[in-house]
């Protein structure tokens, strides 16, 4: 199935990191992007004390170059009245919406250090209001637009921390959390022409986790190895997105790796990322009674 003109994507937290390697990805295959970051500029995101590059304005720039639309759009995810401003222009500008990826969050420095969860910061728990609560108004205001595609889909990025031990409980309530919903939106948005996805990732190869791995090299070289870009995880949504079958897929917890097989996808050079299903999990298959 060949991609209609003039899509338009929404990508959340996409200053840096898989949110700014998913919407490159998209632009490439000529989307207009709307790319938002919580603050202009770089921001002064830091990680064991090195700055995190790249910024909002830099990602809008980098999908322009590449062939698509980038626009950038300042818009903090724990702010409610920035969310519904970002999809009020989006509605000004556009009148619709065919993808919303779900992908800000809140990423802790000590995130993944070990330990009990009561001897680290309380600040983890933020990924709850930014990650699962943000993913949630996102949604609630993106919906009209998606209702207005000849066929929309709302993406959640998550991880096989959602079924597994991994980073603590903060981050797995996180993961597991965004696959219900879109469980339930997609029930909510059936016979819609709009499906709700989660996608869960693998080890990701973005410049926070280079500088992770070169803090905690035993435990992360293996994964690193065999580690997906975020691009090649915006080109899955991208062939989830135009498949004309995307309906029956509506509601569930999908490996990124599996789906690539599928379409064809795989890295520069024909690396085919690996899933790692057998060593960390399956996603939860959800119960099919509705009490409404």
């Amino acid at each position: 199935m060949s991609a209609p003109q003039n899509q338009i994507a929404v990508v959340t937290g996409a200053s840096r990191g898989v949110g700014q390697g998913i919407a490159l990805a998209l632009g490439a295959l000529g989307m207009t992007v709307y790319v938002t970051g919580r603050a202009p500029g770089q921001g002064g995101s830091r990680l064991y004390g090195q700055a995190l590059q790249g910024s909002v304005e830099d990602t809008a720039a980098a999908i322009t170059a590449a062939g698509g639309r980038g626009i950038a759009v300042v818009c903090d995810h724990a702010d409610d009245i920035q969310v519904l401003a970002l999809f009020a222009q989006i509605q000004a500008e556009c009148g619709h919406l065919d993808l919303l990826v779900n992908n800000a969050a809140y990423i802790h420095d000590q995130l993944i250090e070990p330990g009990p969860f009561w001897d680290k910061p309380l600040g983890l728990a933020r990924i709850l209001d930014v990650g699962l609560r943000s993913a949630y108004i996102a949604s609630y205001y993106a919906a009209p637009l998606l209702l207005n595609s000849p066929q929309g889909l709302v993406c959640f990025t998550s991880s096989f921390g959602a079924g597994c031990y991994m980073h603590g409980p903060a981050y797995g309530a996180q993961k597991a959390g965004i696959d219900k919903l879109a469980a339930d939106m997609a029930i909510d948005f059936e016979a819609r022409g709009v499906a709700a996805l989660s996608l869960w990732l693998g080890p990701q190869l973005t410049e926070r986790t280079r500088i992770a791995g070169e803090q905690h090299g035993e435990q992360y070289r293996e994964f690193l190895a065999n580690a997906e870009t975020p691009q090649f995880n915006g080109r899955v949504i991208h062939a989830l997105l135009n498949d004309p079958n995307l309906m029956s897929l509506s509601g569930q917890t999908l490996i990124t790796a599996e789906v690539a097989l599928g379409y064809g996808i795989c890295e520069d050079h024909g690396r085919q990322p690996p899933s790692h299903r057998a060593m960390l999990g399956d996603p939860r298959q959800q119960h099919p009674a509705r009490v409404i």
